[in-house]
């Protein structure tokens, strides 16, 4: 490992917070609360609809890009899906639309109320710190939620730059997220290191510019079977950053 760089560049959702890593227990919760208003669908019906309607949403770039500036709706677009494709597979009725909107905003609720430090974050940033590491917080999202995360949480004075690419207009994997990055905090690519939970944002992308990049598997799942995208290094806490 080398020593540690003049600065480092941190993804905020599932790497400084544990945030959306939780999803498969929370739709079960949900689920579970709204079993009677969703019947005929049993419960664990829906919960893999919603699971595998979440995971072709999230897994293409463009609709990505296109619904993550609206988590909220990106819900109820969800579990409407969801519903319409069990109806179409089983040919039962779907749940009134004001059942599925609330399905949806009761998630969005639980999610936000159970959102979360990863353990020795506020610590390992702290120390980065002290040891003069530059940091900057570089994160996707609609600027009104992520600005509240960052204040939530209290991460503002803990960052010499916190870029919000709702605030910016620019995000990951675009090169311009992290070429702006770097010149917010004066150093050159090969000089920072990049963390985050998104092979292709937090590593791939960076790589291609001559950034270190680490994986961090902060729900231990481990790399996908036969990635082509190969991590600098591979950490499960930010702790270890400091090791």
């Amino acid at each position: 490992m080398p020593p540690l760089p003049r600065a480092i560049l941190i993804d905020l959702d599932d790497t400084i917070l544990s945030a959306f890593g939780r999803g498969p227990s929370q739709w079960r919760r949900v689920v579970a609360a709204f079993a009677e208003h969703l019947e005929p669908h049993p419960p664990d019906e829906v919960v893999e609809a919603m699971l595998a309607y979440s995971r072709y949403l999230w897994a293409d770039e463009m609709r990505h890009k296109h619904w993550r500036h609206r988590i909220g709706e990106a819900r109820r677009h969800i579990v409407a899906h969801a519903f319409a494709e069990l109806c179409a597979k089983h040919g039962r009725a779907a749940p009134p639309p004001e059942i599925c909107d609330a399905v949806a905003d009761r998630f969005n609720e639980l999610q936000h109320a159970e959102l979360g430090m990863f353990p020795g974050a506020h610590e390992t940033l702290d120390r980065l710190k002290e040891l003069e590491v530059k940091l900057a917080l570089v994160t996707n999202g609609a600027a009104a939620p992520q600005r509240a995360k960052v204040e939530r949480f209290a991460l503002t004075h803990r960052f010499d730059h916190i870029q919000i690419e709702g605030e910016h207009g620019f995000g990951k994997p675009e090169e311009q997220a992290y070429r702006h990055a770097l010149q917010s905090l004066g150093v050159a690519a090969h000089e920072a290191w990049m963390v985050g939970d998104n092979l292709e944002w937090e590593v791939a992308a960076p790589q291609r510019l001559g950034i270190y990049a680490i994986w961090y598997d902060g729900y231990g799942v481990g790399l996908p079977p036969g990635s082509p995208i190969r991590p600098d290094r591979i950490i499960r806490a930010l702790p270890e950053l400091l090791a």
